[in-house]
């Protein structure tokens, strides 16, 4: 049966479970949902997701909404432990910085983001955009420390949805900030990355 995937293809989110897809070579059928498509406060989108918010996951009768927890979800389902460990220790730390990049990392990007990429009429003022720059460099620093112990990838030698997860979010920041520490671990892990083909199609798209 064939994967639904509701989420408009520019949507950072979408492009995580997309790219998982492509690594779990999965067959999907994305439909259009969000900003400039049909509206997810419509009742059957609702019905599916009560957040109104994209992506949302069918998968026969099972339904999931939450980027990284369908990514978990698709792995643990093909039962490819190198994207998602089963050893209890292996996977908190594959999660450990999925969480992150949901919590930390995603909080300090927002008002830039909203800022210079969506031009937020609500997201000018000077300040609060000088600060949003500053931590989400700082977390991205944070990272590029992290890789120089870790090896080639996140949690270690081989490339996990920690990768996938926050490869969506490195390619973000390149593409937003205009003023940018230089970090060479995450520059040389990025390379990794783009030699993957689902980050070129889905990750390192052009598409913030």
């Amino acid at each position: 049966m064939t994967l639904r995937i509701l989420g408009k293809a520019s949507s950072i989110n979408v492009r995580k479970v997309l790219w998982s897809c492509a690594e779990l070579e999965l067959a999907v059928d994305r439909e259009d949902w969000g900003s400039g498509f049909r509206s997810t406060q419509l009742p059957e989108f609702l019905a599916l997701n009560p957040n109104g918010q994209v992506p949302v996951l069918v998968d026969g009768d099972v339904v999931l909404w939450e980027s990284n927890t369908i990514c978990r979800y698709l792995a643990g389902r093909e039962r490819r432990d190198d994207l998602l460990p089963a050893e209890p220790l292996a996977r908190a730390r594959v999660e450990q910085w999925m969480d992150w990049q949901a919590t930390d990392l995603n909080g300090a990007w927002r008002y830039a983001f909203m800022a210079r990429v969506r031009q937020s009429p609500a997201h000018r003022d000077a300040q609060a955009l000088q600060a949003s720059e500053a931590e989400w460099n700082r977390l991205m620093t944070l990272l590029d420390r992290h890789l120089e112990r870790s090896g080639a990838f996140v949690a270690g030698p081989a490339f996990t949805l920690a990768d996938v997860v926050l490869g969506l979010s490195a390619h973000r920041w390149r593409m937003t900030l205009p003023e940018r520490p230089l970090l060479p671990a995450v520059d040389a892990w990025f390379d990794r990355l783009n030699e993957r083909e689902g980050f070129r199609a889905h990750g390192n798209n052009g598409t913030p």
